[in-house]
């Protein structure tokens, strides 16, 4: 019980901020999702590699004289992205006559006949130079590897990198700036050169789960850094309630709020003060009941009185006995559900601007702006 009143006491914002700094839960929930398990042999520069039976190695079968005889291939299903790490790795078995082996993320309609990192939309860690290549950009990277090195690359979801391995150490990190689905995709460009690919169907030399804590704990630090004020949720609803025009539950919050946390003073709300907005609140509380009745005329010499600029005579052309008019006013009288309702309303708003492309426009517009969902029965 004392748990349970000291929650109730205690701003909401803060509870849920305690709650996420006392879980080990940082925002990222393993979910089933299709992950990579082979190559993908369709998709695929296949005069310039072959591929093992099993779709896990690869070698070039070619002797390359220029940049568009590479033999590149990517995974049969994109990087999972409901997760926090995303990572497969390949062993060099051997590196051929030059050692221009490439690992890295590419988008599906990527050119197999080109490295990871020389095209657009793609990010790769080259073998021959050590270079990182990202949209065709070139930079200095890490070290190189070669035969019998095992080398990873990985997509790190809350940091929003592609990172990359040798020999179970992170070589380093590039920012991750590419949309869409992306394909681990691995590339070979000189004789001889022969490549086997880990999806995981084996364990990685890199240790994942220790780089998941570690990147779990910075997240866990950054939550902790943040500071919210006092009665941040308080302020929140009210302003919502505000907003939204719930004249009733908006005073009855506010009278309730008085006793149990600190008032919140609003000044102004988008550079309009606050008494201005309360007053509003009524007569939108009044439109909408009468609208809801089917009372238009007495909704309408209401508008005129207040809003005289939303209904200039130039604007109206309303024909009470069309069809549209009737279907909306048995709306009304039944009250349907209202979030069916406004999804209808929703769909013609438009009209408020071109009221010619319609005679009904008008009002549908008008109950869309004032015929808001329930919250409080006081309210309509």
């Amino acid at each position: 019980m004392s748990s349970n009143n000291s929650t109730k006491n205690q701003d909401l914002g803060l509870f849920f901020l305690e709650q996420a700094r006392s879980s080990s839960w940082m925002g990222f929930e393993e979910e089933d999702e299709e992950a990579p398990t082979e190559l993908n042999t369709i998709n695929s520069s296949g005069a310039f590699l072959v591929v093992s039976p099993d779709k896990l190695s690869i070698k070039y079968a070619s002797v390359n004289l220029h940049d568009h005889d590479v033999g590149a291939i990517q995974a049969n299903k994109p990087a999972p992205v409901k997760r926090l790490v995303y990572y497969f790795e390949i062993f060099v078995k051997d590196a051929g006559a030059k050692g221009k082996i490439g690992i890295g993320f590419t988008i599906d309609s990527f050119n197999m006949r080109r490295q990871p990192g020389w095209e657009a939309n793609s990010c790769g860690y080259h073998g021959d130079d050590g270079f990182l290549y990202h949209g065709g950009e070139g930079e200095t990277f890490g070290p190189t590897f070669t035969t019998n090195d095992i080398v990873g690359g990985g997509i790190n979801y809350a940091s929003q990198e592609f990172f990359f391995t040798k020999n179970g150490a992170v070589v380093g990190a590039v920012c991750n700036d590419i949309k869409g689905p992306l394909f681990p995709t691995i590339a070979v460009h000189s004789q001889n050169e022969e490549v086997h690919i880990n999806f995981g169907q084996k364990k990685f030399a890199f240790d994942l789960k220790e780089y998941e804590v570690q990147e779990r704990m910075k997240q866990q630090m950054t939550i902790e850094k943040i500071s919210l004020p006092q009665n941040i949720s308080y302020g929140l609803v009210r302003s919502y309630l505000l907003h939204y025009g719930y004249e009733d539950t908006f005073h009855s919050f506010d009278l309730a709020g008085k006793s149990t946390v600190p008032p919140v003073f609003i000044t102004q709300e988008n550079g309009v003060d606050e008494q201005d907005i309360a007053y509003a609140l009524n007569q939108r509380k009044i439109l909408r009941q009468l609208i809801r009745s089917g009372n238009i005329d007495a909704a309408f010499c209401k508008l005129r009185n207040w809003y005289p600029w939303i209904v200039q005579a130039d604007l109206l052309f309303i024909d009470l006995g069309s069809e549209a008019f009737q279907v909306f006013e048995v709306m009304v009288m039944n009250r349907v559900q209202y979030s069916f309702c406004n999804e209808i309303l929703h769909s013609v708003f438009f009209f408020f601007l071109f009221p010619e492309k319609s005679t009904t426009g008008i009002i549908f517009s008008l109950t869309c702006f004032f015929a808001l969902p329930f919250y409080s029965k006081a309210d309509y």
